[in-house]
Order: structure tokens, then sequence, then C-alpha cells
């Protein structure tokens, strides 16, 4: 059957290549998390968005720092750029979003997918995040459907929904440019786990063949890397046609029941990421943290079980 969606974001993409309309992408990448944060922007109006932004926390004091994103600020301040969109991809699992630090100082709707309520209710009760801790996605300015057409400046824009790493996963094509977050990595390092709550490795893999039916040329920017065996450099951007040939995981020719069986085995070595805990309850709330008990002091729960 025909992919709407995907068939607008090839439509886009063939448009965009042939008129000379790309968007401009600066990427900051921060070393603790190996996390790619992209300003993307019209060449034609100066509008951006920041896509998947970086709070520094450190674990061991509860301590929050904003270096990483006042680069992001100086960096937009600099090129007189406006934001329109503050992007996340994801909640995600071993990194805090800065996007509300971001958004009292530049401005722009905060959006994630639709799906998100559906990760809110999953870590909602895993973390006893009580009543008063909203399940709807009312954290968040807007929330994206599957073939939902946005703008840019003057740019196209189309967010699709790719859920299997989590069930909220979206990628964002902007003019010739997708940002796909965790869904795929550098080719020579592979796709991402499935082993989370709500994860699914069957339904991560018909969401990766989706994004490889997207045409050759298309520019991909990831939101992490791991530096691959024998790579030296940190490494974001890459291409469908480059995925496609040469993904360690789920290149051409690898069917659904052997990445199935792979990512299985695969994840099931993976301890989990150093940041999980403070993450999750902090982006399930699109950034911001926990309400401050009565001392006035947030806290980050962390669940106990026996063995």
């Amino acid at each position: 059957m025909p992919d709407p969606a995907i068939q607008a974001a090839t439509r886009q993409i063939a448009t965009c290549r042939a008129t000379g309309r790309a968007p401009v992408i600066k990427t900051f990448f921060d070393n603790p998390t190996f996390t790619a944060t992209h300003i993307v922007h019209d060449p034609a109006t100066r509008a951006c968005a920041v896509v998947d932004s970086v709070m520094d926390y450190d674990p061991a004091s509860g301590k929050i720092d904003y270096a990483m994103a006042q680069e992001v600020v100086d960096y937009i301040t600099a090129e007189k750029l406006k934001v329109d969109w503050l992007l996340e991809t994801h909640v995600h699992a071993d990194h805090l979003s800065a996007a509300p630090w971001l958004q009292e100082r530049l401005g722009g709707r905060l959006a994630i997918g639709a799906d998100i309520k559906t990760v809110q209710n999953i870590f909602g009760k895993l973390f006893n995040a009580g009543t008063r801790f909203a399940r709807d996605g009312s954290q968040f300015d807007h929330l994206f459907h599957d073939g939902e057409t946005f703008t840019l400046g003057s740019l196209p824009a189309i967010a699709l929904h790719v859920p299997g790493h989590t069930p909220a996963d979206m990628a964002y094509v902007i003019g010739d440019a997708a940002f796909i977050g965790d869904t795929l990595f550098m080719p020579d390092y592979g796709t991402a786990r499935a082993d989370f709550p709500g994860g699914n490795a069957r339904t991560l893999y018909q969401s990766i063949r989706r994004l490889l039916s997207l045409p050759e040329e298309t520019r991909l920017f990831l939101c992490h890397d791991y530096k691959a065996p024998g790579r030296d450099t940190y490494a974001w951007e890459t291409t469908i046609g480059a995925e496609r040939a040469h993904n360690v995981h789920v290149h051409n020719g690898v069917d659904e029941e052997t990445f199935v069986a792979m990512r299985t085995a695969r994840d099931a070595t993976l301890s989990l990421p150093n940041l999980i805990m403070p993450s999750v309850q902090v982006n399930m709330r699109g950034g911001h943290l926990p309400e401050p008990e009565d001392n006035g002091v947030s806290y980050i729960k962390i669940p106990v079980s026996g063995s």
C-alpha cells in the first residue's frame, strides 16, 4: 500500500533539491552524553528550529547547568536567527532536555509526537508520579501526528511517526534533511535499542524500513554517536543511501526476522544508560524538573526492587 506521508516527504525533498532551497544546519555535540543538538534554519527568513537540546546534569551532586544550551543561544543570537520550534524526537533516556530554558530565552513552540501520552502513562506508573502529573502531553505546546505538515520559515516540513525505540519517536523532515532521533545511528554503528518499556524491535524494523524508503540523497541527522570500532571521530550526518547500503544492522537484504533476532539478543547484553532515571522523569515533563516538594526542592525518584 502507498504511504501518503512518505510520498509527501519524497515530493518535498525532490522539490527542495531541485530549487536549491536547502536548510542550513549547525550541530553542537555533547561529549558526556554523546548527543547531537541540531540547529536548522531557513536561509531566506532566518527562522530556525532546535532539535534535541541538552541540559547539563551531574548525577553525583544532582546539580544542573546550561553551558551546552548557552552555546546554542550564543550561536542563534550571533546568526540573528528566530526560533520557531523546539523539537524533541522522543523522550530521551540518556540526556535531559534544555528546551524550557531555551524557550524562556529564545521563544519558539515546544513539540513532540502525539504518542508522548503513551510514554507518560508508562513512566508515570513506573515512577509513581501521582495524579498531579498530567499524562495528556500538555507540557508541550504542540503534539505532532504522523504525516502532519508544518513550516520553518519558507521551508516545508513534515513529521513522521517512527516508533520502536519508544512508542513516541518522531522524525522531522525539514526541506531535504531528516532529523531522525535514535532510530538509526551511523552506518558503522547500527540501530537504536528497543528494550525500554514500550519499545519493540519488530516495530523499530518497520519504522526504519519506512525511513529508508525516502530518496537516497536525503540528508540524515542523528541524535547520538558512540564512535564505532575503528573510527576515531564523532559523526552525526549521513544519507539514506549510505544507510541502505552499509548499515551494519539493517542494510538492504536484512529481513525483519533476522533483525528482530539480532536486536533482541544485542539488547539483552546492554546496561541501562547512566542518566536514564533523571532523563525520563524530566523529559516526560517536557524538560521540566518534577514539582518541588514542601521544602522547595525537586527530587528524582529511583525505584528499588529485590533481586
